[in-house]
């Protein structure tokens, strides 16, 4: 059988850029340590310039930023302990109302590493300014993702008449398959990310 190869896809690297980026099923980078909203969070606080958090959230979310920025400030050359616990509070309000413009849930803030690599190399490639080395990542997993779903509906295609297990088996193969291409060319038509 014929191998197909979707490395040179730039299209396909696109889709799964926009899978890494969009809010389904939420597993966004935003509550990460390593992710840049408490990246921005950290800066904010470090630099005393409020406006380098407050784009992580709506107008209407900002006096309550601003007002725990600003205690946080006071206590920032004071007890340390008690300082840790209010930069924390602080990491906390902007990444759950930042959740809250996203339509999402706010779970927590996770210790850096907890990114997902795809999500990590899409960053890397923003901060690097190069696309061209994460295209190519991107066009060599998909496509070997693609193609093995592809192959498995192939090989079990041959046996899907010989019993109903059989049947079903291809036939959850195949929805597999399709309905992967489906959510890809949904979000290059709808286009993900943040709704706001």
């Amino acid at each position: 059988m014929k191998k197909y190869n979707l490395r040179t896809g730039f299209s396909t690297a696109l889709v799964l850029l926009f899978l890494a980026l969009s809010p389904i099923p939420v597993s966004a980078h935003c509550d990460s340590y390593d992710g840049p909203t408490i990246k921005d969070a950290l800066k904010a606080l470090e630099t005393n310039n409020v406006n380098l958090a407050l784009k992580w959230i709506d107008k209407g979310q900002e006096p309550e930023v601003v007002s725990l920025f600003n205690q946080a400030n006071k206590l920032k050359n004071g007890d340390k302990e008690t300082y840790a616990i209010v930069k924390k509070y602080f990491l906390e309000t902007i990444v759950r109302l930042h959740r809250e413009t996203e339509g999402a849930p706010y779970t927590g803030l996770k210790e850096a590493g907890s990114t997902k690599a795809i999500v990590q190399l899409s960053d890397n490639a923003l901060a690097k300014k190069d696309i061209k080395s994460l295209l190519e990542k991107l066009n060599k997993h998909i496509g070997t993702i693609i193609q093995k779903k592809y192959e498995k509906v192939v090989t079990l295609e041959k046996e899907k008449n010989i019993s109903a297990e059989k049947g079903r088996e291809y036939v959850a193969a195949y929805v597999d398959y399709t309905h992967s291409i489906e959510a890809l060319h949904d979000i290059l038509e709808g286009g993900g990310g943040h709704k706001h």
